[in-house]
């Protein structure tokens, strides 16, 4: 069974190959548990740290709407496709031009390259709650509208919209995931408007100093890489008549501020790495935001055995235990 990541060498995708490799089976199209044989990552930069050492791994460096590139990638016997790759949230507010090109029309070309191979593959699409936008009610539930108020979220609300129809029609069997904002992300921050919301917890504890640009009352969805990593494989191994004619769903998560992140941060990393959070006002940040709901009643998911996270001190908890080996600044030597 050939299995593909786009976005490979970002640390979801790595999680989410090392997660796979570890389990060793998943679901193909009819249904049925098989091996995987073949685990192929692909992304435009090479992973930093490296890659395990495994024979089923390989990664494939280039742009996945190349359609060279995309003819190594989408082979014949490609049974699942986890697309994680993407403009992000600022990054294509940003370059227009950019996030219209890959978060659209190289997607379309994947759906028409999975479409082509007439086996009905599996993908797994990494959505965001930016699909929803403007003039929400106070709870966000299964049957609200979409009407993103970025560009980003936009271009994820189209794609949704395409592989419904590309399922209906029979030509793969997708789902997509609407993901909160993921807390903490490992490594450095980059263009996306949440990525606050991961320095303002992850610089703190390793001792660095960061900037928050918006104000402690910020409200945010939030959820675990751990968890974002089990929604993946979960969404993957359900049948699709679990699915049905809705082919996403908005995962459950947290609904948290930033004060109370900053709260938790205290409660594990002392007042010292509180002190090393600098409020500076960002006006662009602060716009995009504000356009992302904050509370949701995810009742489909729960239904089909989607799980959140406990609380935000165990999402923290989580990220000192997997990516600091078990310490914070205020106990490194």
């Amino acid at each position: 069974m050939r299995v593909v990541i786009t976005g490979g060498a970002g640390f979801l995708g790595q999680r989410l190959a090392n997660r796979i490799l570890a389990l060793g089976k998943l679901v193909d199209a009819a249904g049925e548990e098989r091996d995987v044989t073949r685990l192929v990552l692909n992304d435009i930069a090479e992973p930093v740290g490296g890659l395990p050492e495994d024979e089923r791994l390989e990664f494939l460096a280039g742009d996945f709407g190349d359609p060279k590139n995309l003819e190594r990638l989408i082979t014949p016997d490609t049974a699942v496709v986890f697309h994680l790759a993407a403009v992000v949230s600022g990054g294509a507010e940003e370059d227009f031009e950019l996030g219209l090109q890959v978060n659209l029309h190289a997607t379309e070309c994947l759906l028409e390259s999975l479409r082509a191979l007439e086996s009905c593959p599996r993908i797994v699409f990494a959505s965001s709650v930016a699909a929803y936008g403007g003039d929400l009610p106070e709870v966000i539930k299964d049957d609200t509208p979409l009407t993103p108020q970025t560009s980003y979220g936009c271009q994820k609300a189209i794609t949704e919209f395409l592989i419904n129809d590309y399922s209906r029609r029979g030509f793969l069997d997708g789902r997509a995931l609407r993901l909160p904002t993921i807390v903490v992300r490992p490594g450095k921050p980059n263009k996306a408007a949440s990525s606050f919301a991961s320095a303002i917890i992850r610089e703190p504890l390793q001792g660095d100093t960061c900037i928050c640009p918006v104000p402690p009352e910020t409200g945010v969805w939030v959820l675990s890489s751990q968890q974002v990593v089990k929604s993946f494989i979960h969404a993957e191994r359900l049948a699709a008549r679990t699915w049905g004619y809705h082919r996403a769903v908005a995962l459950p998560g947290l609904t948290t501020t930033v004060s109370e992140m900053v709260e938790a941060l205290e409660s594990i990393g002392g007042p010292a790495a509180v002190s090393r959070i600098e409020w500076k006002p960002d006006a662009d940040v602060q716009k995009i935001v504000r356009t992302w709901p904050v509370r949701f009643q995810p009742t489909r998911a729960l239904g089909m055995g989607f799980q959140s996270d406990v609380s935000i001190v165990d999402c923290i908890k989580g990220f000192v235990r997997d990516e600091l080996g078990g310490q914070v600044a205020s106990q490194i030597q």
